[in-house]
């Protein structure tokens, strides 16, 4: 897989256009697997605070589930290297706020945890200059053959790894079997869009759901899909191509599905992670959704009539020889310049988030698909648990079987702006109002995203 290439600018550092939360639309960070569907609450937790003589560091973070995967490598930690035990502070602010304070104080050049986690489309504003993090280089380096390197890559900067991601992100297509099964369609025969297509017409024509659900809010059924077919906002150069062909096209498939196909409708609530969409889907109301793997928790969590009917299969493809998945989403935990404890800052990190263990307990803490991919066919990965009872046994099957198809993503510091631009402008113009073209709305998004870049 190609390097992700960050870019930086000069200027002033921006974090506009980030959300907050799952729940209030609109925001680029709305749909990350990071970000808590709840409200953002402030939260602060002491891990080993029962241990005598413990080293203290502090965490911060923006999702409480992340203090609970932090908890348990604290645990094992402590277990294994009782002369290096460690004390860990972890604090969750609201996602805007835990950004915009991190970057004041490495800034500042004080007040910053030892600790902290950085979304990836804000990862870029860190980097700029010289980065105020540590390098990683000596942990990530000796593991990279076992790693998708591509979701460290996306927090390097001149050769400098900086971040450790939850993990890969990969996009699949989630079926309701069941619906399927009665509109007589073998998940397995959709190959291709062109056979995703006529699966949904046979889903409308004999059954009461719709094939599937179309964001009009967010960028979660717009940005997997240029990028399975290696386009993106920016080019490898960091120039915006918004507005090129393949994404003019894919976002006209997307208003052909619901307006010429009628095969989907746009999403209740706007997005997929809204508390409409949720009740609608757990009733049955759409065959399919096309989201990153990561959301499997949301099924769970919020879709339990569902359980046992979900299947997961790789994207279909756009044209042969092509890819069936894109890596999406992302959060990369840094060392800061403060700390003053780094070596064993950066070894908790490493065998919080490097190891073949820690990989397996993101897996079985958060749900995700953790970036070592030596892991994936390990024995503990196939313990039952509760993945495997909703969705079924196959799901690292399917992940191993795309592992070398999910496209890179170029991402600068323009991104939420880009993003934004998406959310705020496009989607709703084209799909919701269709008061513009797919051609005519990214045109005008591209030509804000470059305006902005030359002030």
């Amino acid at each position: 897989m190609k390097k992700f290439l960050f870019l930086m600018a000069s200027g002033a550092l921006l974090l506009s256009g980030c959300g907050d939360n799952g729940n209030d639309g609109g925001s680029d960070n709305s749909g990350n697997e990071e970000a808590s569907d709840g409200p953002n609450l402030e939260a602060t937790q002491v891990i080993g605070d029962d241990v005598e003589g413990a080293t203290e560091l502090t965490f911060w973070n923006f999702n409480e589930l992340h203090t609970g995967f932090f908890e348990d490598a604290v645990t094992r930690w402590n277990e294994e290297f009782p002369d290096r035990a460690i004390q860990l502070t972890a604090e969750t602010y609201p996602i805007d706020q835990m950004h915009n304070n991190l970057l004041l104080s490495l800034q500042s050049g004080s007040g910053a945890p030892d600790i902290a986690d950085i979304e990836v489309s804000m990862f870029a504003n860190f980097l700029q200059g010289e980065p105020q993090m540590l390098p990683l280089n000596d942990k990530i380096e000796p593991e990279l053959d076992n790693l998708v390197e591509s979701r460290y890559q996306m927090y390097a900067k001149d050769g400098q790894f900086y971040g450790m991601d939850y993990h890969v992100g990969a996009t699949v297509m989630y079926y309701n079997e069941e619906i399927m099964n009665e509109a007589g369609v073998d998940i397995d025969s959709i190959k291709t869009w062109d056979d995703y297509v006529e699966a949904g017409k046979k889903v409308v024509e004999n059954t009461d759901a719709m094939m599937t659900t179309v964001e009009s809010d967010e960028t979660w059924s717009f940005q997997p899909l240029i990028s399975q077919r290696e386009s993106d906002y920016f080019d490898e150069n960091g120039d915006v191509i918004l507005d090129n062909d393949i994404n003019v096209d894919t976002l006209q498939f997307l208003h052909d599905l619901v307006y010429e196909h009628e095969i989907a409708e746009l999403t209740p609530g706007g997005f997929h992670h809204a508390e409409e969409y949720y009740g609608y889907m757990n009733e049955g109301g759409a065959a399919s959704v096309m989201m990153p793997m990561w959301y499997m928790g949301r099924f769970l969590d919020y879709m339990e009539d569902l359980d046992g009917k979900m299947q997961i299969r790789p994207l279909p493809l756009w044209e042969e020889g092509g890819n069936r998945s894109a890596g999406m989403g992302g959060t990369g935990t840094v060392v800061t310049n403060q700390t003053e404890e780094p070596e064993l800052a950066k070894d908790f990190l490493a065998y919080s988030k490097l190891t073949e263990e820690g990989n397996i307990q993101l897996w079985k803490i958060l749900g995700f698909d953790p970036p070592r991919h030596d892991v994936w066919d390990n024995e503990e990965m196939r313990a039952d648990n509760r993945f495997y009872d909703y969705f079924h046994d196959d799901i690292f099957d399917i992940l191993l079987d795309v592992r070398d198809e999910i496209a890179e993503v170029n991402i600068t510091e323009q991104t939420s702006n880009a993003t934004q631009e998406i959310q705020s402008n496009v989607m709703h113009s084209v799909l919701r109002d269709q008061s513009k073209t797919p051609e005519e709305a990214l045109t005008d998004a591209a030509d804000a995203v470059r305006s902005r870049m030359s002030e």
